[in-house]
């Protein structure tokens, strides 16, 4: 006779070594997004040691956002075929091996060159952190995973300038600007052997299909659109600057239709046709634009003004950045642990209108200050006060813009969201860095700071205007954790939001 019991379900065990697998992307990842912002407080080094002026300062600074955000989404869509473990550690080997190169680039020219191709390699990297974690991680665990995975990162920009300072003022072995490249060296080589031994195997899907013609569109009009506002400043803005921005334009509408084309033709786009139909969405991607360029190209301007323009060093400078960063969390906590589920869509209206305050706070203790006596404690309430509207905004941002999506398409959504912000943050560094220095020029320190705050003013208003437009509400906590994509959405370009 038939034992009627059912016979239990064995279940796979998890994998022994995932937390190890977790500690290992963090590292990874954040030597990735620390390098967006290391190098802020290495101007007046990289002048002395290469002549570098303030265009070559805001390409090394500009190039890797631009080609880490341009090459995003092909990266999310590599790991797709190829696999994550086998794109995460060429990814990590190509970012160490481009952070030797750039310390020891011998000029300005070549230092640029390997900033880009270092951009390029975190390109690869980045996106793959998300996916190994889906793959060795589920359940309560994963819901954990987030939790820990996407504040850490947060990390990364708020610590980069002053920890960049602290190498270059330090000047280990009498290296100043170079050891904030060669920091990556010990780490990113631990990382590799860590990863190469302990994350397991996983093969991709190579019936997946790799959009190269719409990567190839992407990368072009990004850097048509920052070659000439890099460069537009210093050569008097000639005729071909405002080409190039309009080619830039016209490049962006052809990859929106090459995207629909293909997806049409029954071939797989590196973006989900359905998100660039979706006003929501789209007009949620010009927000992350505005906003991260105005709080990374601000984010600059303090750092040049306190270095060029007051004279300190590159870690007094470092430390400098500590009233923002402080700031930043404490807005963020308010806005993650009480206002966004209160308050809804209203979270992304309050935000600006402090950083607003924040400025014209800031703006009025620019008023009279004596040079030979200036302290950091002059701006800190203004500069605080402007990094806790940005840390409200940064906490709730990308949930109210993913709530316009469907399950289905937040993987891909959430590349694009990442990229957009990544070249959005190059573009401030070129626009932010020759408003400044077009007074700086002359002397004027003060004025160039206050030129900055216009600008940053406007597009403040300008974001406030299109949060009237996104989703009253931020997407379900259950499919956002920590400001990343849930456990289950699939997708090129799967990747966490960056955060400064």
């Amino acid at each position: 006779m038939r034992d009627p019991s059912p016979t239990p379900v064995r279940t796979a065990e998890p994998y022994r070594w995932r937390w190890l697998i977790l500690a290992v992307m963090i590292v990874a990842e954040i030597m990735d997004l620390l390098d967006a912002s290391i190098v802020n407080v290495a101007g007046p080094d990289l002048e002395k040691s290469l002549g570098a002026g303030s265009v070559g300062l805001q390409w090394v600074i500009g190039g890797y956002a631009l080609t880490l955000g341009a090459g995003l989404v092909l990266g999310g869509r590599l790991g797709d075929r190829y696999g994550r473990r086998r794109m995460f550690l060429a990814g990590l080997a190509a970012f160490t091996a481009a952070s030797l190169l750039c310390a020891a680039a011998p000029n300005t020219g070549t230092l640029i060159a390997f900033r880009l191709l270092q951009g390029t390699a975190g390109a690869m990297l980045l996106p793959q952190g998300l996916g190994l974690l889906r793959e060795n991680f589920s359940g309560p665990e994963l819901t954990r995973v987030f939790a820990i995975f996407g504040p850490v990162l947060g990390l990364g920009g708020i610590i980069g300038p002053v920890l960049g300072g602290f190498l270059i003022e330090g000047d280990f072995f009498g290296l100043g600007w170079r050891s904030v490249f060669l920091v990556n060296l010990p780490v990113g080589i631990a990382a590799l052997i860590v990863a190469a031994k302990f994350v397991p195997r996983k093969a991709g899907d190579r019936t997946v299909r790799v959009d190269l013609t719409g990567a190839a569109l992407v990368m072009v009009s990004c850097a048509l659109l920052v070659l000439p506002l890099n460069q537009g400043q210093e050569e008097g803005w000639p005729l071909w600057t405002w080409l190039s921005m309009a080619a830039s334009v016209a490049g962006f509408a052809l990859f929106a239709l090459q995207q629909r084309r293909t997806a049409a033709a029954g071939r797989e786009p590196l973006v989900t046709p359905g998100l660039l139909r979706k006003p929501a969405f789209t007009v949620g991607l010009g927000g992350i634009a505005l906003f991260f360029g105005g709080l990374i190209g601000s984010q600059l301007v303090l750092t040049l003004f306190l270095q060029i323009g007051r004279h300190f060093t590159a870690g007094e400078a470092g430390l400098g950045n500590l009233p923002l960063a402080v700031g930043t969390a404490i807005g963020g906590a308010v806005s993650g642990a009480f206002l966004a589920d209160r308050i809804g869509r209203k979270v992304l209206q309050v935000g600006p209108l402090v950083q607003l305050a924040g400025a014209a706070v800031l703006w009025r203790e620019l008023d009279g200050l004596d040079a030979a006596s200036f302290s950091i404690w002059d701006i800190v309430p203004g500069v605080t006060v402007a990094g806790v509207g940005a840390g409200m905004v940064i906490a709730a941002l990308f949930s109210f813009i993913l709530a316009a999506v469907d399950d289905d398409e937040i993987g891909s959504a959430s590349g694009v969201l990442s990229a957009v912000q990544a070249v959005g943050g190059s573009i401030g560094v070129a626009v932010f860095g020759s408003v400044f220095f077009t007074r700086a020029e002359s002397g004027d320190f003060t004025g160039g700071f206050r030129y900055a705050l216009i600008v940053q003013a406007c597009l403040l208003l300008v974001f406030l205007a299109i949060t009237f437009l996104l989703p009253r509400k931020g997407r379900p906590e259950e499919g956002q954790h920590g400001g990343t994509p849930t456990a289950t959405a699939e997708g090129p370009g799967a990747a966490p939001p960056l955060t400064v």
